[in-house]
């Protein structure tokens, strides 16, 4: 109940104080994002299973962003800044997908 209010709360301040990115770091928003994405589905389908842990999904949360931001960030150092971006989101994107067909199967007993 309270990640919802707490989520509830933050879609609300950003749409009340629109935040702008910063131009530095516009590159590696989207790619956070769909880290944030993966540990999301990766704690509900835990939570379905019985197995979720409010340690790990955090440190799940933050390890995933910060290592998504970091392999962009070597990609633009060393010049292939798109093919590491692209790389990062096939293999998050391959996780959500493969996290929600489990869900799907666990919420219609499948």
């Amino acid at each position: 109940m309270i990640a919802a209010l707490g989520l509830l709360l933050g879609i609300v301040a950003g749409l009340l104080f629109a935040p702008d990115v910063p131009l530095g770091l516009q590159n590696y928003l989207p790619i956070a994002v769909v880290a944030a994405l993966d540990a999301v589905f990766g704690g509900l389908r835990a939570y379905l299973d019985g197995i979720f842990d409010d340690k790990v999904f955090v440190v799940s949360f933050v390890s995933n962003v910060v290592i998504a931001a970091a392999i962009v960030y070597l990609g633009d150092q060393l010049g292939v800044g798109a093919q590491l971006t692209t790389g990062v989101v096939v293999v998050l994107g391959i996780r959500i997908f493969s996290n929600v067909a489990a869900i799907r199967r666990h919420v219609f007993h499948a």
